[in-house]
C-alpha cells in the first residue's frame, strides 16, 4: 500500500483508540477491500459504516453501491476485526470507520 491513512473508529457510537499496528492493519485491510470495488480508484477519504450487516461506503465523497457479496464480505471483515479489539468485546452492533490519507 503506497498510501498511509489516519484511521478513526467508533463501535456502538463509542470511540475506540487504535495503536499504530491496529490502525495500519485496519487501513490496509479496508483499502484493499474497497479499492477492488467498481468505481473506486484512489482513496483519499473513506467513510464506512456497518449496521446490522448493512454496509455503507463513501469514497472521496462518492457513494459506492454494493451488491450482496461485497456487502457481506466487508461486513464480516470489519466486524471480525473490531470484535477482537481490547475494550470492544463481541457485541458489535454498529461500526463506523473514517480514513483519511496522510
Amino acid at each position: 500500500m503506497k498510501q498511509s491513512y489516519e484511521v478513526k473508529l467508533w463501535v456502538n457510537s463509542a470511540p475506540v483508540d487504535l495503536n499504530p499496528f491496529v490502525e495500519d492493519f485496519l487501513a490496509r485491510t479496508l483499502a484493499g477491500a474497497v479499492s477492488s470495488l467498481k468505481g473506486v480508484e484512489v482513496i483519499t477519504e473513506l467513510e464506512l459504516s456497518v449496521q446490522e450487516g448493512d454496509v455503507s461506503i463513501l469514497v472521496n465523497g462518492n457513494d459506492i453501491p454494493l451488491t450482496p457479496f461485497p456487502n457481506d464480505a466487508i461486513a464480516s471483515i470489519v466486524t471480525g476485526i473490531v470484535s477482537r479489539l481490547r475494550d470492544v468485546g463481541s457485541s458489535v452492533g454498529r461500526v463506523r470507520v473514517h480514513m483519511e490519507a496522510r
